[in-house]
C-alpha cells in the first residue's frame, strides 16, 4: 500500500499497514484488505461483504465511481516507443515537404472517418456542463421536497435515500412516482410482506442461536405507560409491536400475561432471556415467567444498573460540586451563540453537550470534555479576542474565570473522569447493538481494577465507590446468565488471570440445569465439559487458541465447539444475548397514533401497519450499517467520547395523509 499513488486516500486513512485496513472518513467504518476494497464503499456499490457509505457526499461517491469504471491503460512500454517514434517520424516528414500532416481520425487509404477514433480523441466537453446542470437541477428539485415537507436533514443520512435514487435511475423516461393513495396502500401492504419474510429468516436464527425478548418501556410521569415489544438476536433485531399499559403498569400479573404472550409467540424453544427493566411489577413478571417456563431466564436491563452505579457515584459531596460547577460554565457558554462559536472555534468544534443520553452519563462526559478542553478554554478566555468583546466586561464571567483557574476545580474534575471512565466504557459496550452478555464480568473487573491502581490501593479511597459497583452488580447477577456467559467466554475463561470463583461455578450450573431440559442433555454436558475446561481436541488447537481473542466468543464456539455439540449449542445461545435495552432508544412519539386518539377500526389497522414498517425498516438500517458483523470487544480501545448508538436521530412522529 503506496500512499499518494490513489485519488481514494484523499477519503480513507491507513489504520493498520500489517493487516491493511484503513477507515472511511465519513462513516469511520474499518475494512481491511487495503484500498481497493474501500472504493467500492465510498462508490456505493455492493461488493460481497463490503458495506455502501451512508454518509460519502454525492460528488466524492460519484469520483470514485467514475475511477472505478476507467479501464485501466495497458502496460506496454515498446509499443508506446514505437508508437512515439512513429508520431515523430510524421512531424518531421511533414516539416521537411512543407506539407500538412495528416489528421487524425480518417483513414489514409480513402480519407473517411473512423467514428471510434474521432469520439475517442474529440468527446466534447459540453456534455459535462449539461450533466453538471441536470445534477444542479436535480439537487436543488430534492432540497425543495426536503424543505416544503420539513423532512429533517438527516434523513439523506439514511441508506435507502440514496437506494430510491438509484431505483428510479433504472426506470426509464417518464417514470411516475406513487400516489398519496398508493403509498398508504398497496406498496404499505407490500413493504409489510418484505419485513414479514425477513421475519421469518429471522425465525430461523432463533434456532441455531436462540433470542432475547426485550420489554421497553415508557411512561409521562403521568397518567400514560407504553410498553414497546421487540425480539433481538446476534443477526438483528425485529419490533413486534407497542401495547397501552396505562391502566395496569403496576399489575405484574397483567405484565406476565404481556411477557407470556410475546414468549409463545415466538416459540419458547428460541426465547433465551425476558429483558426488562428493574421496577417491582417487571421483576415479579419475570419470576412468573421462570416458574412457568424454566428454560426461559429473566434479566435486568444492564444498562439501567450501570447508570445507577453512575447516579450512585454522583451522589458524593464532591463530586456532586464539581459537576455542578461544570454545569455552571457549560450553561454560560450555551447560553450566547456569539460565546458558543468562539467556544467551538477554541474548541476544534468540540461540545460539552450531549443530547439524546440519559441524565448522569450526560453529565460525566460533559465533565470529560471540559478536562479534555481544559488549555483550550483557559486560552480562549484570556485571548484579546475574548477580552476586546462586550462580554468580558459582564460581572458573570468573573465566577467562569475564576473556576476555571480553580486548581481544585480542575483536580476533582480529573478524578471524577478517571473514576467514572471505565463505568463509561462498559455502558458503551452494553448500549451498542451487539451481544455483549460475554463481556460484562469482565468489564465490571477491570473497572473495579482500574478504579483501585488510580487510588494506589488506599482502601478508604476506592472501596466506596467499588460498594456502588457490587451493590448494583449484585442485582444483575440475579440472572444467572452474565456467571455462565463469563464461564463460556473463551478469551475469559482462557485468561491466566481469570479466577473462577464459586458465583461463576454456581451461575454456569444454574444456566446449564435450565438450558439442558432433558436428562440427557444434562449427560451430555456433564461428559463435555471437562473437554472444555482442558481445550482437549479441536478446542485446544492452535487456530483455536489464536481465536479465543480474536473471534467472538459465539463464532468462536461456532467454529471450534464441534466435538462438544450439546455444551457447544448452550453456549452459542447464551453468547449472542444482548444485555440491555436502551441501546434502541425508540422516539415515543412514534407511537401516539396508535395510542393517542380514538380512531376507526380501518384507520388503526393502518396506522399499525406504517408503525410497524418504519420501525422494522429502522431496525434493519442499523444492521445493514454494521456489515452483519459481531466483532470481539477490546474494552481498552472503547472510546467513550465517540457517538453513541443512542445519540443518532431515531425515528419521527409518524402521520397518515
Amino acid at each position: 500500500m503506496v500512499r499518494g499513488r490513489d485519488a481514494c486516500w484523499e477519503h480513507c486513512v491507513l489504520v493498520d499497514a500489517t493487516r491493511q485496513k484503513v477507515k472511511c472518513n465519513y462513516c469511520r467504518r474499518e475494512f481491511s484488505g487495503g484500498v481497493y476494497r474501500m472504493k467500492f464503499h465510498l462508490a456505493q456499490i455492493k461488493n460481497k461483504d463490503i458495506a455502501p457509505c451512508s454518509e460519502v457526499p454525492h460528488e466524492v461517491r460519484d469520483h470514485i465511481k467514475s475511477i472505478l469504471n476507467t479501464p485501466k491503460k495497458q502496460k506496454n512500454p515498446k509499443r508506446a516507443k514505437l508508437d512515439q517514434a512513429a508520431v515523430n517520424g510524421q512531424e518531421s516528414s511533414s516539416s521537411a515537404s512543407g506539407g500538412t500532416p495528416p489528421l487524425h481520425g480518417f483513414n489514409g487509404e480513402n480519407g473517411s472517418p473512423c467514428p471510434s477514433i474521432m469520439f475517442a480523441r474529440h468527446s466534447p466537453p459540453a456534455i459535462d456542463d449539461v450533466q453538471k446542470q441536470k445534477q444542479d437541477n436535480a439537487d436543488k428539485k430534492i432540497a425543495a421536497y426536503f424543505y416544503h415537507n420539513a423532512i429533517p436533514f438527516s434523513a439523506a443520512k439514511s441508506l435507502y435515500y440514496q437506494e430510491m435514487v438509484d431505483a428510479i435511475l433504472e426506470c426509464e423516461t417518464g417514470y411516475k412516482a406513487p400516489c398519496a393513495e398508493k403509498l398508504g396502500g398497496k406498496l404499505l401492504e407490500k413493504v409489510k410482506v418484505d419485513i414479514n419474510d425477513c421475519y421469518k429468516r429471522l425465525g430461523d436464527e432463533w434456532k441455531e442461536t436462540g433470542c432475547t425478548i426485550l420489554c421497553d418501556c415508557w411512561s409521562d410521569g403521568r397518567a400514560k405507560s407504553l410498553v414497546v415489544f421487540s425480539v433481538a438476536c446476534a443477526k438483528g433485531t425485529m419490533f413486534l409491536r407497542s401495547v397501552n399499559v396505562s391502566d395496569h403498569a403496576d399489575d405484574p400479573h397483567y405484565l406476565f400475561g404481556l411477557l407470556e404472550s410475546v414468549v409463545l409467540e415466538i416459540g419458547v424453544k428460541n426465547v433465551v432471556q425476558v429483558l426488562t427493566d428493574s421496577s417491582a411489577g417487571y421483576i415479579y413478571a419475570g419470576r412468573l415467567i421462570m416458574d412457568k417456563y424454566p428454560s426461559v431466564f429473566w434479566s435486568p436491563c444492564a444498562s439501567h444498573c450501570i447508570n445507577k452505579m453512575l447516579e450512585d457515584f454522583s451522589k458524593h459531596d464532591w463530586v456532586n460540586v464539581v459537576l455542578e460547577e461544570a454545569n455552571t460554565i457549560t450553561k454560560y457558554i450555551y447560553s450566547n451563540d456569539w460565546i458558543l462559536d468562539m467556544m467551538r472555534k477554541f474548541s476544534g468544534g468540540g461540545e460539552f453537550v450531549r443530547p439524546r443520553i440519559t441524565k448522569f452519563m450526560a453529565k460525566f462526559l460533559s465533565l470529560r470534555a471540559f478536562v479534555i478542553q481544559e488549555d483550550n478554554l483557559k486560552h480562549m478566555f484570556s485571548h484579546g479576542e475574548w477580552l476586546s468583546s462586550i462580554y468580558s466586561r459582564n460581572p458573570d464571567v468573573q465566577a467562569i474565570k475564576s473556576l476555571l483557574c480553580l486548581e481544585r476545580f480542575w483536580r476533582s474534575a480529573r478524578e471524577a473522569v478517571t473514576v467514572s471512565e471505565p463505568l463509561l466504557k462498559l455502558l458503551r459496550i452494553v448500549d451498542g447493538d451487539m451481544p455483549a452478555m460475554a463481556y460484562m464480568h469482565e468489564g465490571f473487573e477491570k473497572a473495579k481494577i482500574s478504579i483501585k491502581a488510580f487510588y494506589k490501593d488506599v482502601d478508604e479511597k476506592y472501596m466506596p465507590i467499588w460498594d456502588i459497583i457490587d451493590r448494583r452488580w449484585s442485582m444483575l447477577l440475579q440472572s444467572p446468565l452474565h456467571a455462565a456467559a463469563a464461564f463460556l467466554n473463551p478469551s475469559v475463561f482462557y485468561n491466566s488471570s481469570f479466577k473462577i470463583d464459586s458465583r461463576i461455578r454456581n451461575g454456569f450450573q444454574e444456566a446449564m440445569t435450565k438450558m439442558a431440559s432433558e436428562d440427557k442433555d444434562k449427560v451430555e454436558i456433564t461428559k463435555e465439559h471437562p473437554v472444555y475446561i482442558n481445550a482437549k481436541g479441536a478446542l485446544g488447537t492452535e487456530f483455536a487458541i489464536k481465536g479465543r481473542t480474536l473471534n467472538a466468543p459465539a463464532d468462536w464456539w461456532m467454529g471450534y465447539g464441534y466435538e462438544i455439540p450439546t455444551l457447544q449449542r448452550a453456549a452459542i445461545q447464551i453468547l449472542s444475548q444482548p444485555c440491555s435495552l436502551h441501546w434502541c432508544r425508540w422516539n415515543w412519539s412514534t407511537f401516539n397514533g396508535v395510542h393517542g386518539k380514538k380512531q376507526d377500526r380501518l384507520e388503526l389497522d393502518r396506522f399499525n401497519d406504517l408503525v410497524y414498517v418504519h420501525c422494522n425498516l429502522w431496525l434493519q438500517a442499523i444492521v445493514r450499517s454494521k456489515d452483519g458483523k459481531c466483532k470481539p470487544i477490546n474494552f481498552d480501545e472503547i472510546d467513550v467520547g465517540a457517538e453513541w448508538p443512542t445519540e443518532t436521530e431515531v425515528a419521527c412522529t409518524l402521520l397518515l395523509g
